[in-house]
């Protein structure tokens, strides 16, 4: 995702890199390769000229300053900031500015509030529609959905399945009137105490006259309080001139932009905003009804310059995660006492995230190096694997990984249809991520986490390493990232033993087993 968007203005900073000002002639450089990517990605024209007539103006005027001062919030005193620096400042300031600000409020005064679906065929309407009804319902509201595309085949029984699925009504009569169907939507809706109406209503192009009529009809005689239009992010500049055709004949409210999860160009984020004047309210980034998420200008244009989104991240940890949990989890790993039982949560946890792409995405500083990784380093299906050899460990063998040996690793390896080699990887990985977790707990750098004794306070990432150019915080989902499909940057190797300790190890492991054994 974002991939042409992203390719420009990292190309904008490494021109600059080195430069002690920013003049006309090096600006000039560096603007070339962005807008080359943001025609690439389908941004529209005008939006891009005067995107570039913005960033010149402030970046010609701007006065470079060296150290950052202590104003400057979430930078430490005396960082060296350069002109690269600053001139990625005023291309993420006016992206934000392009996008925003930002509106996701839904007017929800109706008795019952009225919501209208509209786009173009093969948008995402239909889904879109569940997905805002499951984000009603967690607000407490009580919707129902009419099912007012009769045009498309099982548009109705998709519906209905998703109505099912979050045990809201579907309002539907075969072969009547969509207009009919969604004005008698409304007088069901009232009579069965539901105080929300989501009209989904047929795909159709622009320049349709009588679908298009249809539309106007149905606002007519219902007066809806919120008219979506929903947008393929995939079709560029097109998507723009539909919108604004859809918007000259039905004044909608706001966009709800889908399929951000694919292989969209982005064009369409950065353009729709400007031409209409309207807001994007939300955006819809997998096929979860759980994947619509309001719309952040700021979260977008920080994965556009490779900076990540930890805010976005963060609110989809803590929808799968309880928070209890996750201390508690924290605290086992950085004492390096975390098991395989524990790391299959941590693996259904990430899969309830979304794809391991795209969360790695929104990890800051992890942009440059996804591009280095080989392709099975973020496999989903590699995440598969890995969970069917866990799986087919004894509950023994989870709590206490130390006690694999050989014949254990092959009777893994046939229940789970791997190689033995697969296996012995997958243990081998295991060892050093939690040996590594355990040294990282023990130096101190995260004695403000419950559990932890001393050190330094919370978990932001200290000055140590901010001398040593580290990333802020702790992070165990990027530490753990080498487990998966044996790709991403693996952990330092456990140190060696000392035949003593050795010795003192096998010693503990048959004192395990014998107590196991009396236990029984």
């Amino acid at each position: 995702m974002l991939e042409t968007l992203s390719k420009g203005f990292k190309n904008a900073r490494l021109k600059l890199q080195g430069k002690t000002q920013l003049s006309e002639d090096n600006i000039k450089n560096a603007l070339r390769d962005v807008r080359v990517s943001l025609l690439e990605a389908d941004v529209e024209l005008s939006v891009v000229r005067g995107f570039l007539s913005k960033v010149r103006e402030r970046a010609l005027g701007e006065v470079v300053t060296l150290k950052a001062p202590k104003s400057i919030e979430g930078l430490p005193p005396n960082v060296t900031v350069t002109p690269a620096d600053h001139f990625i400042k005023i291309c993420h300031d006016e992206l934000v500015n392009l996008m925003g600000p930002v509106d996701a409020t839904l007017n929800l005064s109706g008795s019952p509030t009225l919501i209208m679906m509209v786009g173009l065929q093969g948008s995402g309407k239909t889904t879109t529609a569940g997905k805002l009804a499951k984000r009603l319902l967690a607000e407490g509201k009580k919707p129902m959905m009419v099912a007012a595309d009769i045009y498309r085949p099982a548009a109705v029984d998709q519906l209905m399945t998703l109505g099912r699925r979050l045990g809201v009504p579907v309002f539907s009569i075969k072969g009547m009137d969509p207009v009919q169907l969604c004005t008698l939507g409304v007088q069901q809706a009232r009579n069965v105490g539901r105080d929300v109406v989501i009209f989904d209503t047929a795909g159709r192009l622009a320049v349709d006259n009588k679908l298009m009529g249809e539309l106007e009809q149905i606002k007519e005689k219902t007066n809806p309080d919120n008219i979506l239009f929903v947008c393929d992010a995939m079709i560029g500049q097109d998507a723009v001139k539909t919108a604004a055709e859809f918007d000259r004949r039905l004044s909608f409210t706001g966009f709800v932009l889908t399929k951000l999860d694919g292989d969209a160009r982005g064009g369409a984020a950065l353009s729709i905003k400007e031409v209409t004047g309207k807001p994007i309210k939300f955006i819809g980034m997998g096929e979860g009804l759980d994947k619509l998420e309001e719309f952040r200008p700021e979260g977008l244009a920080d994965r556009i310059l490779g900076f990540g989104d930890v805010v976005g991240l963060m609110k989809d940890f803590e929808q799968v995660v309880d928070q209890e949990t996750a201390e508690k989890d924290a605290v086992k790993m950085l004492k390096g006492q975390f098991t395989f039982g524990d790391f299959l949560k941590q693996i259904d946890m990430i899969r309830k995230m979304g794809s391991l792409k795209s969360i790695f995405e929104r990890l800051p500083g992890m942009g440059d190096m996804l591009s280095q990784l080989p392709p099975e380093a973020l496999d989903d299906r590699e995440l598969l694997k890995v969970k069917a050899m866990i799986q087919s460990m004894t509950k023994a063998e989870r709590n206490d990984p130390d006690i694999l040996n050989d014949s254990r690793f092959r009777r893994i390896a046939k229940g789970s249809g791997r190689q033995v080699q697969d296996v012995k990887d997958l243990y081998e990985r295991f060892v050093q991520v939690r040996t590594m977790m355990g040294q990282l707990g023990s130096s101190g750098m995260f004695g403000g986490m419950p559990g932890m004794g001393g050190g330094m306070p919370g978990m932001g990432g200290g000055r140590s390493q901010r001398r040593s150019g580290g990333g802020g915080g702790f992070n165990p989902m990027a530490a753990m990232g080498g487990m998966f499909g044996g790709g991403g940057a693996k952990p330092n190797k456990a140190p060696s033993l000392t035949p003593e300790e050795k010795l003192k190890r096998a010693k503990e492991r048959r004192a395990k087993r014998k107590a196991r054994k009396k236990n029984r």
